[in-house]
């Protein structure tokens, strides 16, 4: 219920008001009576960090065949608010937010799959977060090629990438008006730079704007462990969505091959009866075809 509750983009209250409405909810999910919006409350305060980057693992899983690789994981870097007041009533006050989490993710390129996320109380560099994420993500599907945006460009970040993951990264080179490039790995980088697939990037940040726009960018609860859980549920909802996408998807492209087969099946039945030696392409290629196949079906 919480994991609906976060698709729904609903607070507690108003959550568990529609949900008395919904008998076919209700009988999905068992519910002899509709729990108080403080059990879903207490249900996240209690519930170990652990079982959701399980969860979330799963659903990581659910795109993949066992011993997959993704060919390209792009790496960046947003905040999620954490005030828990309107932000109607922050700009009426004069009190403008500032304060968020930092949350860094990694993203498959093909399929649009969050593979990993770590998220920080405070404003920390992009490299903080890179190589615990690096591990992580690569823990749990291991990637060909790492593409991420200027912040990374570290030497250690490289080394990582290169010597522990056995892995390619596409990091452009900051400079500050000096030719003198250090490091050997920020030497091959700068002059191996792969202008092709470095645009793949992008397709983190539109995950961001997905993740906010449908699941919201605020933090409703006010303590760091309930704000990172509400996160790891974010990324969960996420993924699931992009599974049903690509269910959808597929499911309604199998319906259209079958149709088709189904349909030629039956004009081969009808050629065999009728016209002797006429082929179905032949006769697909007939001016008179739709009309004939109505009379027919």
């Amino acid at each position: 219920m919480i994991l609906f509750k976060d698709y729904r983009n609903q607070h507690y209250r108003e959550f568990i008001e529609d949900v008395g409405d919904m008998d076919g909810v209700q009988k999905i999910l068992d519910l002899s009576v509709v729990p108080h919006f403080t059990t879903l409350q207490k249900f996240l305060c209690r519930v170990k960090t652990l079982y959701l980057r399980l969860t979330f693992r799963k659903t990581v899983n659910l795109f993949y065949s066992s011993d997959e690789n993704i060919p390209i994981t792009a790496i960046d870097s947003s905040g999620f608010t954490s005030g828990y007041c309107s932000h109607y009533f922050s700009e009426r006050t004069g009190k403008i937010r500032k304060h968020f989490l930092k949350t860094s993710i990694s993203v498959d390129t093909d399929q649009q799959v969050i593979t990993g996320f770590v998220a920080s109380k405070s404003r920390v560099h992009d490299t903080r977060h890179a190589e615990k994420l690096l591990r992580q993500c690569h823990k749990i599907r291991k990637s060909d090629c790492y593409v991420m945006d200027k912040g990374y460009d570290s030497e250690a970040i490289l080394r990582l990438i290169r010597e522990d993951l056995h892995a390619n990264s596409v990091i452009p080179i900051r400079s500050w008006n000096n030719e003198i490039i250090g490091g050997k790995y920020r030497q091959e980088m700068a002059c191996q730079f792969n202008d092709i697939i470095y645009p793949r990037r992008q397709i983190v940040e539109n995950k961001f704007s997905v993740l906010k726009r449908k699941f919201s960018g605020d933090l409703k609860a006010r303590r760091f462990l309930i704000q990172t859980k509400e996160i790891a549920n974010k990324m969960i909802v996420c993924n699931i969505h992009r599974f049903l996408q690509f269910l959808v998807v597929r499911v309604f492209y199998r319906a259209e091959k079958i149709s088709i087969k189904v349909c030629l099946q039956k004009v081969n039945l009808i050629l065999s009866s009728n016209n002797p030696g006429f082929t179905t392409k032949q006769f697909i290629r007939q001016p008179f075809f739709n009309q004939r196949l109505l009379e027919k079906f």
